[in-house]
């Protein structure tokens, strides 16, 4: 048996919104004991409850993380404190994994300590936004990887990690960082395909500046995509034919990442194909970021101001290197095997 931590948070929730993620989440308990961590209001918090029913594990964030600036790491921490399992699988509340998807994600951590799938948007045909956003799974699967909306983690590795930190953008990037600085193994699966639901044509356009604020914990992208206009328009002058060569260049890539590690089979051809759409946005919205971090501090996040995207791995190393002596990997696997003892006894008994 494997958890499943889901991370949630809605302070205005309208009745029945959430009626769907319900029954994935009820069906998803035959193989997994299901945690959802739930941040919302109150009132919406008791309407979960009465939605997820009896077989979902429904609990509010611990108190020593509700401070946290990102409410999906305080989810997160609390859901992994509380899972009873050494393999835990984190997922956004847009995720929708399958039952073999589930086991695949569990059988990857046998040689690792945190697993990076690879998100699809779900549907066929895809909605055009979907398949905006796919292009850049496709340039970032060809460059390294797609971070996605979910992982696979070794709860003793999280633990010995001491948690991550709850004050950054670009979470699941820190949650890589951090067990990679940590020692951990990263098994990058992309050949794990795990569907998410495809967002709303808004919510898309809301999330551009933000995704691309995301950039500041690479600075090596984000300098190249704000050279982008300014050397387009530098080449245009000498030679017309520049923006052409330029998306001609970004579909290529786009259909490298398509066919690495049986891509093919999880996106459409024409995924390729809005590669120069998406670098274009990249482009235009990472000086939009840049703009919103001098002007404002940082960009929005649930209605507050985050400065830090990521923390760098070197600091991540010497903070590692400086801290007083963590309990051992070892230790911490004897802890997990006598915390799902307790927890086992504690079942039988009730």
């Amino acid at each position: 048996m494997i958890n499943y931590v889901l991370p949630l948070r809605c302070d205005s929730c309208a009745a029945g919104e959430h009626d769907e993620l319900a029954r994935y989440l009820r069906g998803l308990s035959a193989d997994a004991t299901v945690i959802v961590v739930d941040g919302s209001s109150w009132l919406s918090y008791a309407r979960h409850g009465r939605q997820f029913g009896p077989d979902v594990v429904h609990m509010p964030l611990d108190p020593d993380v509700e401070r946290f600036a990102n409410g999906k790491v305080a989810g997160v921490t609390t859901g992994v404190r509380a899972a009873t399992t050494e393999r835990v699988i984190i997922a956004d509340d847009d995720v929708r994994y399958t039952s073999a998807g589930l086991a695949a994600a569990a059988r990857a951590l046998d040689d690792a300590d945190l697993v990076v799938p690879q998100n699809v948007f779900a549907g066929s045909p895809q909605p055009w936004h979907a398949r905006w956003d796919g292009a850049r799974s496709l340039l970032n699967r060809a460059i390294d990887f797609d971070p996605p909306g979910t992982l696979a983690v070794r709860r003793s590795a999280f633990i010995a990690a001491g948690g991550y930190d709850g004050d950054v953008l670009f979470e699941n990037l820190e949650l890589i960082r951090t067990i990679a600085a940590n020692g951990g193994r990263i098994a990058v699966r992309r050949d794990l395909a795990v569907e998410r639901l495809a967002p709303t044509a808004q919510r898309f356009w809301e999330q551009r500046v933000r995704q691309a604020y995301d950039e500041f914990a690479r600075p090596g992208r984000l300098i190249t995509f704000l050279a982008i206009v300014p050397g387009v328009v530098t080449l245009t002058r000498r030679m017309r034919w520049a923006p052409a060569a330029v998306a001609a260049a970004s579909i290529g890539i786009a259909e490298f990442g398509r066919r690495r590690d049986g891509g093919t089979t999880m996106f459409s051809a024409s995924t390729s194909l809005f590669a120069p759409l998406w670098v274009a946005e990249r482009a235009a919205t990472s000086w939009l970021a840049v703009g919103s971090r001098v002007l404002r501090g940082g960009v929005d996040y649930r209605g507050r101001v985050l400065t830090r995207s990521a923390t760098p791995m070197r600091r991540l190393r010497d903070r590692r290197a400086t801290a007083p002596p963590h309990v051992s990997r070892r230790k911490a696997a004897s802890s997990e095997s006598a915390h799902t003892g307790t927890a086992a006894r504690s079942n039988a008994g009730s």
